[in-house]
């Protein structure tokens, strides 16, 4: 008789999947799509210290704090990364991502290329890194301007800083050229398939095969 049904299931470490992308290139479509379609991964709230927008909620979308609060913080060694982008500071909180992967969960994070650089220094063996470029300059611009969630100055320096951050595209696992959300959308949860699946991020591999070996 199998016992198949009986078997436990693999422990498995959770991931870091850092998507990053130029404002206006969809990251944000993608990463909420990405929560809605995989129950397995949820997204690591930032703090940050810019206003809130229409219709975001503190501790959902980012946990809002004041700059000495945040200053605090960074301080007391809470955060995995941090930096400031247009005026405004983000980090990442260091206790609830590390205590998800610990227990098999997957973790979101819709940073910038700075902010990826110091999760690589600090997490590189639990990090999966995938770059979202725009099909062309014109694309980004039209985004950026129906998008209406900023004012005109902000959406100039948003595409003038554009180009230096596609310019990290190499540093990078994975680049995904965002010309429609749902191709770009199954290409995401393909990675997220391929990279749970490591060896390396099955800890309870060793267990299970030596389980497999001695007949149980």
């Amino acid at each position: 008789m199998s016992n198949d049904a009986e078997a436990p299931a693999i422990q498995r470490r959770g991931l870091m999947l850092v998507l990053s992308s130029p404002s206006g290139a969809g990251k944000t479509t993608l990463s909420r799509q990405l929560l809605e379609n995989d129950s397995q991964i949820r997204l690591s709230v930032s703090c940050t210290t810019r206003a809130k927008r229409p219709g975001e909620k503190d501790g959902v979308d980012y946990k809002f704090v004041d700059t000495a609060t945040f200053s605090g913080m960074k301080e007391r060694g809470e955060f995995l990364e941090y930096a400031e982008v247009f005026g405004n500071y983000y980090a990442t909180p260091r206790a609830p991502v590390e205590a998800a992967l610990t227990a098999g969960r997957d973790m979101l994070f819709d940073i910038d290329w700075q902010g990826t650089q110091q999760l690589e220094r600090s997490s590189p063996n639990d990090l999966v890194k995938v770059f979202i470029l725009p099909p062309s300059n014109r694309e980004l611009i039209r985004r950026l301007v129906t998008r209406a969630q900023d004012p005109s100055d902000v959406v100039a320096q948003r595409m003038a800083k554009a180009a230096d951050e596609m310019s990290h595209w190499a540093e990078y696992d994975y680049v995904v050229v965002n010309r429609d959300i749902a191709t770009s959308l199954t290409n995401l949860k393909a990675i997220l398939t391929a990279e749970r699946l490591k060896r390396t991020r099955q800890v309870g591999l060793s267990e299970f095969v030596k389980a497999l070996r001695e007949g149980r």
